[in-house]
C-alpha cells in the first residue's frame, strides 16, 4: 500500500536510513549505511567518482530502490514503498534541468502551478523567491538569456518554492567556472540555512564541503569512512584514506624507542617526545602544522619551490634524496629555492591514529 505524507514542516524533515545498500548487476556499490539527519541540517556526501554518494542520495530521493525495503524514514515515517512525486523532494542538479522555453519567473513558478497555488499567491511567492537568490531584476527573461551562476540559483529558487521536506542537491556547481563556483558556495549555503530545509549536498570537492555542510561525510568504496564537523574531519581524520582526500597530507618515517619518535633519513634526525611502546611508525601532518625554527629546528630541508598565496606561501622541500614536504608559511619569509629552512613539529600536530605498530 502506498503511504501519502503529509505536509511538510516548514523545517524540513529528519532523515534515517538503516542497512541501506544498492548492487547492479552482482556489484555492491552502496554498503549497508546507517545515516541520522536531523531535522534542517546540511549533510554533504564528500567523495571521489564511483565512492557511492549519488547512489546514497538518489535512494533517499526514490530515483532508485534500496535491495531491501523499509530502509529510509523521513520524520520516523517508512517512505520505501513512496514514489519520488509524493515524497516532497527538491532535486537540484548539475545540468540546472530547466526550461528552456519558460522566462526564470515562470521555472520558479512551475512547481507552485502544479501544486495549484493560486496564481496571486504564487506570483507573490516566486516574486520572495527571486528577491533572495538575487534574481529579482531579471524574472523575465528566457533561460538562454542569463549566465551560468544565474541559472544555478534560479534552479535552487525552484526546488525551494515547493517547500520541500528534504533538498537533494547532486555535484550542482561542478559546470561552473572556479570563481563563481566558490562565491555560489558560500550563497547556496546561507540560503540553505536560511530556509532551514534538510539538505543532502553531493560533491567532490573538499572545500566545497567544508563551506556548506553543516556535518561532511567522507565516503570510500560505497562506505562512510567518517561523517563528522568539517573541523574533525580535517584535524583528526578517521583513516589514511580521509586524511589524503580532505587537504594535503605529509608523511614521514621513524621509530618510536623509549616514547621518543625518531625520524629516520632526516640529517642527524629529529626526535619528539610521543609515548607509547616502541614500534616503527609513520607519522603525518598538514602542510600548516609547522613552525619556522629561529636556529636548528627539528627539521631542516632544502626548498624546492615556492608558491605566493597572499598572506600564506606554499613550500616544496626536500628532507632527503626522494622525501619531499610541502609546508605552508607566512610570505613574508620569503624562502626561495634553494635555501635550507628549519622548522619544528609540534606533537599534537602529529595524527595519532598514524602512529602505526
Amino acid at each position: 500500500m502506498t503511504t501519502i505524507l503529509a505536509t511538510p514542516p516548514r523545517s524540513g524533515s529528519s532523515i534515517t536510513t538503516r542497512k541501506l545498500s544498492k548492487t547492479f548487476n552482482d556489484v555492491t556499490v552502496l554498503q549497508p549505511t546507517d545515516l541520522e539527519i536531523a531535522a534542517g541540517e546540511i549533510l554533504v556526501l564528500l567523495g571521489p567518482s564511483g565512492c557511492g554518494k549519488t547512489t546514497l542520495l538518489r535512494l533517499i530521493a526514490g530515483l532508485e530502490q534500496p535491495d531491501q525495503r523499509d530502509m529510509i524514514r523521513f520524520d520516523g515515517e517508512d517512505v520505501g514503498d513512496v514514489p519520488i512525486e509524493k515524497r516532497n523532494v527538491g532535486m537540484v542538479f548539475q545540468s540546472y534541468a530547466l526550461f528552456p522555453n519558460m522566462t526564470v519567473a515562470e521555472n520558479v513558478a512551475y512547481g507552485l502551478k502544479i501544486r495549484k497555488m493560486p496564481a496571486a499567491e504564487r506570483a507573490a511567492e516566486t516574486r520572495r523567491l527571486l528577491a533572495l537568490v538575487g534574481l529579482e531584476e531579471l524574472g523575465n527573461r528566457r533561460i538562454a538569456a542569463i549566465s551560468g551562476g544565474q541559472r544555478q540559483r534560479t534552479a535552487l529558487a525552484r526546488a525551494l518554492a515547493i517547500k520541500p521536506r528534504v533538498l537533494l542537491l547532486d555535484e550542482p556547481l561542478a559546470a561552473l567556472d572556479a570563481v563563481l563556483r566558490e562565491r555560489l558556495r558560500v550563497e547556496i549555503g546561507s540560503l540553505l540555512r536560511e530556509f532551514g530545509t534538510t539538505a543532502i549536498y553531493v560533491t567532490h570537492d573538499q572545500a566545497e564541503a567544508m563551506a556548506i555542510g553543516d556535518r561532511i561525510a567522507v565516503m570510500q568504496q560505497g562506505r562512510i569512512a567518517q561523517i563528522d564537523v568539517a573541523q574533525t574531519i580535517y584535524h583528526r581524520p578517521a583513516n589514511e584514506f580521509v586524511a589524503d582526500f580532505v587537504g594535503t597530507m605529509n608523511r614521514l618515517k621513524g621509530k618510536v624507542l623509549d616514547g621518543i619518535l625518531v625520524l629516520e633519513g632526516i640529517g642527524t634526525g629529529a626526535r619528539l617526545a610521543v609515548g607509547g611502546v616502541d614500534r616503527e611508525t609513520t607519522i603525518c601532518f598538514r602542510p600548516e602544522a609547522v613552525r619556522i625554527a629561529s636556529s636548528a629546528g627539528d627539521i631542516s630541508a632544502r626548498v624546492i619551490a615556492s608558491t605566493f598565496f597572499g598572506a600564506t606561501q606554499r613550500l616544496v622541500v626536500e628532507v632527503a634524496e626522494g622525501t619531499s614536504l610541502q609546508l605552508d608559511l607566512p610570505s613574508s619569509l620569503s624562502f626561495r629555492p634553494g635555501e635550507i629552512v628549519s622548522f619544528d613539529l609540534d606533537p599534537q600536530s602529529v595524527i595519532e591514529f598514524h602512529l602505526k605498530a
